[in-house]
């Protein structure tokens, strides 16, 4: 099954949902950056957010940054995603192994550790939206769901989940985002809380064969959900040879000249997708001409 997104609301307009499976484009992503199992959980969830955060947006150009910087062996995770359902992202140290945490878990909180979540929502203005707030915990999820109370004062409950196969491939991802909008009304919000503290797991449902409907089918019931949009989801780079050459271009006469002089081809990876693109010391040449700073 292809990974999407749902978007729906419900209660009369009162809650908006979002639910993802997320599953392929994670392993994906695993495969680009080859991450250890921990470091597939961080950053898979923030994709699985950053993919739903993404299509709250309404411009074709728009685009959300998620960064997490923390002083856990990690030390942060990046991710950007568009309106469209594509993300792409990275961990800082991609190669982290940890134990466990104390409830058998990847230690997703202890990789991050203590630090920061800033979001940034380029739609187009003059300035882009910042907003930014301490990571309460590290697990991704529920620093996201202080984010949203706290910076952008939206009562919001943000489930996430990656689930690992004994290989360490990934056997599913995924995770919703509810919202309650202004106007609603004490019982709603007791009844959503009593529903999301009965629901299993997130990797719980997906690994039963739950689809993204049918999780958000069950944390609604009764409140008249209304399906809006099923948005494919994926991992998606939009690197290219040339926006890597103008990247080098930038650093400017200098360091290019110091590449030239050893005389080899260079090699310049994306960190976003980890493809690896090849500049010939004749193309080198052609970028020196090009460069104007020392």
């Amino acid at each position: 099954m292809a990974d999407y997104i749902i978007r729906a609301t419900a209660a009369s307009g009162k809650i908006r949902a979002f639910a993802a499976a997320t599953g392929e484009l994670v392993e994906e992503a695993r495969k680009a950056h080859n991450t250890s199992p921990v470091a597939t959980a961080a950053l898979g969830r923030l994709l699985t957010a950053g993919a739903m955060m993404g299509i709250m947006m309404k411009g074709e150009k728009d685009l959300l940054t998620l960064r997490m910087e923390g002083d856990g062996p990690i030390g942060g995770l990046l991710v950007t995603a568009d309106s469209a359902g594509n993300v792409k992202g990275y961990a800082f140290h991609p190669e982290v192994m940890l134990p466990p945490n104390d409830k058998g878990k990847l230690d997703v909180g202890g990789a991050l550790g203590v630090g920061v979540l800033s979001v940034v929502r380029d739609i187009g203005l003059k300035e882009p939206y910042v907003g930014q707030t301490i990571l309460v915990s590290g697990e991704v999820a529920e620093d996201l769901t202080y984010y949203f109370a706290t910076s952008e004062q939206v009562p919001s409950s943000v489930a996430l989940g990656v689930l690992m196969n004994r290989d360490n491939t990934v056997r599913c991802a995924g995770g919703f985002i509810l919202q309650l909008l202004p106007g609603a009304p004490d019982e709603l919000i007791d009844c959503l809380e009593m529903r999301i503290c009965e629901l299993d797991s997130v990797t719980s449902l997906l690994d039963a064969g739950k689809s993204p409907e049918e999780i958000l089918s069950e944390l609604l019931d009764g409140l008249e959900p209304e399906i809006l949009d099923r948005i494919p989801a994926n991992f998606r780079c939009d690197c290219e040879k040339s926006r890597v050459g103008r990247a080098i271009i930038s650093i400017g006469k200098t360091e290019i000249q110091s590449m030239i002089e050893e005389g080899k081809t260079i090699e310049v990876g994306c960190q976003f997708c980890g493809r690896k693109y090849s500049f010939t010391v004749e193309e080198l040449e052609e970028m020196l001409k090009k460069a104007v700073r020392p």
